[in-house]
């Protein structure tokens, strides 16, 4: 069984219990598997080469994450080219796609987490206890050579994380 966390994070004030690892910057990023565009499975991997954002969510149909999501995206803009970037949760791939569309974002990638749920429980991330299964509300900033660089879990899931440091951090790691 995971190892789990549990008052480290709040949903509306109530402690909920995350499964896995708290990830700090210098530890290894864990690999996972997500499903991505045309239902191809992603790994870490795959994504390699470039400094990367996983801007991870509990559902992009909810406003603090549709908020969240469009601010990366119009920060990223500066980056374009030096990194990577990733919206991750448990929505399906096409709830993933049709909101990009509908925002007109294209400079971040999904992951859907939908499958195995590895990315929340190798990221400390998946929030047990709830009627359905949801990703706690983070960031992690993940350099080329696969090191985090970055890593805060949101202590509240209604409340928007702390954009300045991920993005230094991101820029940093992408030597921008």
């Amino acid at each position: 069984m995971a190892e789990t966390r549990k008052g480290e994070v709040t949903f509306k004030g109530s402690p909920i219990e995350l499964a896995g690892p708290k990830l700090r910057p210098g530890d290894a990023a864990p690999d996972f598997e997500c499903v991505g565009a045309g239902l191809a499975i992603v790994k870490l991997a795959d994504t390699a080469g470039k400094a990367r954002l996983f801007n991870v969510v509990p559902s992009l149909d909810t406003p603090v994450c549709n908020k969240q999501t469009k601010r990366f995206a119009e920060e990223l803009t500066a980056l374009a080219g030096k990194v990577a970037a990733y919206t991750v949760s448990l929505d399906l791939p096409f709830a993933q796609a049709r909101f990009c569309t509908d925002a007109k974002i294209e400079n971040l990638s999904n992951l859907s987490d939908v499958r195995n749920h590895s990315f929340g429980e190798h990221y400390g991330v998946l929030i047990e206890g709830l009627p359905i299964p949801l990703l706690a509300r983070a960031v992690f900033v993940v350099d080329p050579s696969n090191k985090i660089t970055y890593a805060e879990i949101v202590p509240e899931i209604a409340q928007e994380p702390d954009y300045e440091p991920a993005l230094a951090a991101l820029r940093a790691a992408a030597g921008a």
